[in-house]
C-alpha cells in the first residue's frame, strides 16, 4: 500500500448523512456525528469507522415508561467488519464497550453518505474566520500517523464549536466526540484500537485529544470512579478545515 492510499475523502455533508439497521425489530437511524479511516500499512488494508450520535437507554416501542430506570448514555460506532457500542452509566460498569460483528449491529445497515456540494478548503487563519463568520458549516480532517506501528488514521468530524479572535487573527476547533484511534499499539482488529476523544487544534502541524478513561471523582476515595474525557494526548498532525455547502 502506498504512502497515499485510501487516506484522502471527499468531506461529508453531515447534516444529511446517515445509517439505517435492517433489523425488523427496529430499524434504527442514526446521525453520523464523525468518521475515522485507519490505514494498517504492513497488512494494507484500511477500514472506515461511523460514530454516530449517543441517545438514551430506551424500553423500545413500550406502551409508557420509554426511558429505562438505571438509564446509561448509549453510543454505537459502524464498520464494514465489527462495531462497537458504548454504554456510559452514572458509575464504571463492564458493560462499557461491547464490540459486535457487522451482522449484530442492529442487523446490519444501510449507508447514506452524503458528500458535499460545494467544498472550499480553507487553507489560512483568515479564510477560516472568514467562513465561520459567514455561518458556513465547517468540517475538519485530522490525519495522524504512527511510524513505529506502520497505522495512520484520517479523522472527520463537522465542527461544533469554533473559536476566533478578530485581533491577533487566532482560530481553534473544539469538537467532538469522534472515534479516536490509538496508533500506538497494533491490535488484531483495527476496531480494538478506537476509543471516544474530544479534538482541538489551532495550527495546522498538531492536534489535542482528551480521552474517555476511567476517572477519579474524588481524590480522596480512589476508588470511586466514572467514565470522564480527562487523559489528554498530544500528537504531531495534519490538520484541514473545509467549509462544506
Amino acid at each position: 500500500m502506498s504512502e497515499d492510499t485510501q487516506i484522502d475523502m471527499i468531506p461529508l455533508d453531515y447534516g444529511r448523512s446517515f445509517l439505517i439497521g435492517k433489523g425488523p425489530a427496529n430499524e434504527a437511524r442514526f446521525w453520523i456525528e464523525s468518521r475515522t479511516r485507519v490505514i494498517d500499512d504492513r497488512r494494507g488494508i484500511c477500514e472506515d469507522f461511523y460514530q454516530t450520535a449517543s441517545c438514551k437507554s430506551e424500553n423500545t416501542f413500550h406502551e409508557k415508561d420509554l426511558f429505562q430506570r438505571d438509564n446509561y448514555d448509549f453510543l454505537p460506532i459502524f464498520s464494514a467488519g465489527y462495531g462497537l457500542i458504548f454504554r456510559r452509566h452514572a458509575y464504571l460498569s463492564d458493560r462499557y464497550r461491547e464490540t459486535r460483528s457487522y451482522t449484530e449491529m442492529f442487523g446490519g445497515y444501510d449507508l447514506h453518505l452524503v458528500e458535499g456540494a460545494t467544498i472550499r478548503e480553507l487553507p489560512t487563519n483568515a479564510a477560516i474566520r472568514k467562513e465561520t463568520y459567514g455561518f458556513a458549516p465547517l468540517v475538519s480532517q485530522t490525519e495522524i500517523r504512527n511510524d513505529e506501528t506502520g497505522l495512520r488514521a484520517l479523522i472527520e468530524c463537522p465542527v461544533k464549536t469554533m473559536n476566533t479572535r478578530r485581533d491577533d487573527d487566532r482560530y481553534q476547533v473544539d469538537t467532538g466526540p469522534i472515534a479516536f484511534p490509538d496508533l500506538s499499539v497494533r491490535p488484531e482488529r483495527l476496531v480494538d484500537c478506537l476509543v471516544l476523544a474530544f479534538v482541538a487544534f489551532n495550527a495546522p502541524h498538531f492536534a489535542d485529544f482528551v480521552i474517555e478513561v476511567p476517572t477519579t471523582v474524588d481524590p480522596d476515595h480512589p476508588d470511586l470512579q466514572i467514565y470522564h474525557f480527562s487523559k489528554i494526548v498530544s500528537l504531531p498532525a495534519r490538520n484541514r478545515l473545509f467549509a462544506v455547502e
